[in-house]
């Protein structure tokens, strides 16, 4: 159990969140949400006692076992894989290297002997003789081969020491795990995995993300942070943003009403107050009108930028044709024996562990890239509106946003220019900062900003959620849904895949595909082994 009692904190003058009491359960996994700057993972740094509150405190229950996801992915490039994940248990950790220099020690003693007979006692009540299984199987259900448990951290991509140091998290069955952004860099296999596994954990899981499914499959609470408050309710995400949209639809139906009843009160009271016969009538309601209280509803720092992909020109009957096309860079083959053909209505998600491969792809349709072989054969009326994975290039120059803006737009006022950043949430001063100084959530808003302004009638997404919050994908996923022509999208967020297509092609490690059009659970079901 972990209590959060009175618990305020304050940068400076501006107050984070105040008066905050909340408690953790075992068999419970909690999932944070608020806007970017809310304070997400700064809350968690105050449950693990690394960010002290201005006030209040957090109480464990001192036998508990917390364990959190490290995020310095580099900070163990010295140790092997496998010892990686055993130190997510610093206690038996520390035993097992204890132990390692007792026994070596050349002159060994008697003493040495007591103190290594103690130690065995309680590495084996800590299920030490189990640790390396245990580990391997964390690893092998994140997709972490056998053959590099022994290597070390530093000679792994990126994306794996971000599943080893998760593993290093899961081990040793913590009573309490924290986890900031656990899904970031999971394949749909390795995901899988980890759902699974959080659904049967039977201690206490606080995480935060920003991908909705997997809110909604683990989740049995949600701890919203919004207006300097921290709320708990019981469900999963989608839950909690109906009956929150509920709840605000009330309470500003509830005022209305009520706003109604004033105005009819006030009216009456400044027709009658100076009618001799009407006096009382009007005292009576003087006195109805002092007891009517608004409702109150601070605007929550929530904000959902306005995305809408719109087109003038309309389609003809031909849309994108690819036969028989082959990429080989490096003479490695990317894309091997392509063929397909995209109708006006298709929505189709790319999906699976190649990466490369799908980027390539999209490269081949708005001709970056020159297949090896094959034919690629675009419809005279298509215009695309793209989103690269890689947008960097277009943020190197020290042009402010409405310039940049400036350059898409067939209308150059820049109150036009202005006004359509605001609605993106680029307000007021912030339309003029350089755009190589926006982070990585600003600088895919206005990638969407261009797209709108392209107004092309075929839409293609490389990754587009990426550095987005939950606000931001929930914008994108509306417009996605709304949008009438073809989109051809990547992306490993499972609700926008599973809300958004009706075709699916999973392109495998050797440049292979399955093209198929079904439901995408029923999808990974019957081809989560391939690849």
């Amino acid at each position: 159990m972990l209590k959060v009692k009175n618990v305020t904190l304050n940068f400076g003058k501006r107050v984070l969140f105040e008066d905050v009491n909340l408690e953790f359960m075992g068999n419970n996994c909690y999932g944070v949400i608020g806007a970017n700057g809310a304070g997400k993972s700064t809350f968690l740094k105050i449950l693990t006692g690394e960010v002290e509150t201005t006030k209040g405190e957090i109480i464990k229950d001192k036998h508990d076992r917390m364990s959190v996801l490290k995020q310095n992915h580099n900070a163990y490039d010295e140790y092997p894989v496998l010892e990686t994940v055993i130190m997510g248990n610093e206690k038996l950790y520390n035993i097992m290297k204890e132990k390692e220099a007792l026994y070596m020690k050349p002159d060994f003693s008697n003493e040495d002997g007591i103190k290594a007979g103690k130690l065995e006692a309680e590495f084996e009540a800590l299920n030490g003789w189990e640790a390396e299984s245990e580990a391997a199987i964390l690893l092998s259900g994140l997709g972490i081969p056998n053959e590099v448990y022994d290597e070390k951290m530093g000679t792994l991509k990126e994306k794996d020491k971000v599943k080893v140091l998760l593993a290093s998290a899961l081990f040793g069955e913590p009573d309490i795990l924290l986890l900031d952004e656990p899904t970031n860099g999971l394949d749909i296999k390795s995901k899988m995995w980890l759902e699974d596994f959080l659904v049967n954990f039977k201690g206490t899981v606080i995480l935060v993300s920003h991908d909705r499914h997997f809110l909604n499959t683990v989740c049995t609470h949600i701890v919203d942070i919004d207006r300097q408050r921290i709320k708990m309710s019981i469900g999963n995400y989608d839950f909690w943003y109906q009956s929150n949209e509920l709840m605000q639809k009330q309470i500003k139906d509830s005022n209305k009403k009520k706003e109604e009843k004033i105005k009819e009160l006030q009216t009456f009271i400044a027709r009658f107050s100076a009618n001799a016969s009407k006096s009382k009538q009007a005292t009576s309601r003087k006195k109805l009108l002092e007891k009517i209280e608004l409702e109150e509803l601070k605007p929550s720092s929530r904000k959902y930028p306005y995305i809408n992909f719109e087109y003038e020109r309309r389609l003809g009957k031909e849309v994108i044709h690819l036969s028989k096309v082959n990429v080989v860079m490096d003479g490695k083959p990317i894309l091997k024996n392509v063929s397909l053909t995209v109708r006006g209505d298709d929505k189709i998600a790319l999906i699976g562990e190649n990466e490369i491969a799908k980027t390539t792809l999209f490269k081949v349709l708005t001709g970056e890239i020159i297949p090896n072989s094959g034919e690629v054969k675009i419809g005279s009326t298509v215009i695309f509106s793209y989103f690269p994975k890689n947008h960097d290039e277009y943020f190197k120059g020290n042009e402010n946003l409405v310039d940049f803006l400036r350059k898409y737009s067939e209308n150059q006022d820049d109150s036009f220019l202005r006004g359509f950043l605001g609605r993106m949430l680029f307000s007021g001063e912030e339309a003029l900062k350089p755009v190589n100084v926006l982070s990585g959530g600003e600088k895919v808003r206005l990638m969407f900003s261009k797209m709108m302004m392209n107004k092309g009638n075929v839409l293609l997404l490389d990754e587009p959620t990426n550095h987005l919050d939950i606000e931001a994908i929930t914008s994108l996923n509306k417009a996605m849904k709304k949008f009438d022509g073809p989109i051809i999208f990547a992306s490993y967020d499972t609700e926008l895949i599973q809300t958004i297509s009706n075709r699916l092609i999973y392109i495998n490690s050797d440049g292979t595909y399955i093209d198929k059009q079904m439901d995408y659970e029923e999808f990974i079901q019957k081809y989560k082994d391939a690849n």
